[in-house]
């Protein structure tokens, strides 16, 4: 049948878009009946598209000042469970032009652009998320062999940038546990697993027996490690401000767990020492702003203003209120 004018139906052709799947959504969760995953080929396809989102993430995030500054992002949106309520809306001011009775034509704003940084955080959660995906199959599938190594180192130190416990340290785990008796790792790749293993013991959890008991079962031998290890017995600021700027930047991102804590017996030292120092000095020994030492390390000035005025720091009006310390 031909329509008037001599055209044939297009019922072949249809108005609707194709939808357009991202390949890191492609498949679900093994642990909640996904199959697909638990294929040694589609294993490997999907690590290959998460290794080049991953390249495409680095990519726009420019040098590495700029990928650091993304996952400090992503840590602190994980860390920050409440959400902020929209700000209360402003009377109009001088900023905008008056209206007159004869005008009342009304413009509506362009919705605002996001920001790169803002834009980026999802692709970085759905790298994880793509992740646990493959470890989930790559368990179910009982898979020991160089892939799944490869594929759990990649998620370790990918979760350690991303300061995400929840990725890496099961992965750790598995990675010693399974893994490496049924297939040997290398030395390197060894003694890499296991000193971050120590570290995420003695610094995020705070367990410097089971640190130590770690590094034994392991036989670890670092002087970087244990350079750690002895800062933290012994609250040692300056061997471990030292050992951090001398390790790799996944052992650096392990050690910011504990970093506040050591900083705050720091704080105490010269609250109990000092009556008053330059807010030079402290922030250069702290090794913060004095801004963020107010902010973040939980500590206030009483006589804020006045100290600041003539760059000096009033020890005798620092008040502890996070850790509760008294002089």
């Amino acid at each position: 049948m031909q329509r008037r004018g001599g055209r044939a139906p297009s019922g072949h052709l249809s108005r609707l878009k194709p939808v357009e799947i991202d390949p890191l959504a492609e498949y679900g969760l093994p642990s909640k009946g996904e199959k697909r995953l638990l294929l040694f080929k589609n294993q490997e396809s999907y690590y290959a598209k998460i290794a080049e989102r991953y390249l495409a993430f680095c990519t726009d995030a420019g040098d590495r000042d700029g990928l650091q500054r993304q996952f400090a992002l992503l840590t602190i949106n994980s860390n920050n469970t409440t959400p902020t309520p929209p700000p209360a809306p402003t009377p109009a001011t001088s900023t905008t032009p008056p209206t007159t009775s004869s005008t009342t034509t009304t413009t509506t704003p362009s919705p605002p652009s996001k920001p790169q940084s803002q834009t980026q955080q999802p692709q970085l959660s759905q790298i994880l998320s793509a992740l646990r995906k493959l470890r989930e199959g790559i368990v179910a599938s009982k898979r020991h062999d160089d892939f799944a190594s490869q594929a759990y180192l990649f998620a370790i130190r990918l979760g350690i940038l991303a300061s995400s416990p929840e990725t890496y340290h099961p992965a750790l785990l598995y990675l010693l546990r399974v893994l490496h008796p049924a297939r040997n790792l290398t030395s390197v790749e060894l003694h890499e697993a296991t000193s971050y293993l120590v570290l995420d013991a003695a610094c995020r959890r705070g367990d410097l027996a089971e640190a130590y008991a770690l590094r034994n079962a392991y036989r670890l031998r670092d002087a970087k490690v244990d350079g750690v290890l002895r800062a933290l017995v012994r609250d040692d600021w300056v061997l471990w401000r030292r050992v951090k700027r001398n390790v790799d930047g996944h052992r650096a991102r392990i050690m910011e767990f504990a970093e506040a804590g050591i900083r705050a017996h720091v704080l105490k030292a010269f609250g109990r020492a000092y009556l008053s120092v330059e807010r030079s000095v402290l922030e250069r020994q702290a090794g913060r702003e004095w801004g963020e030492l107010v902010a973040g390390d939980g500590f206030y000035m009483e006589k804020a203003k006045a100290a600041g005025n003539r760059h000096l720091c009033d020890m005798a009006g620092f008040i502890c209120q996070y850790w509760n310390c008294s002089r």
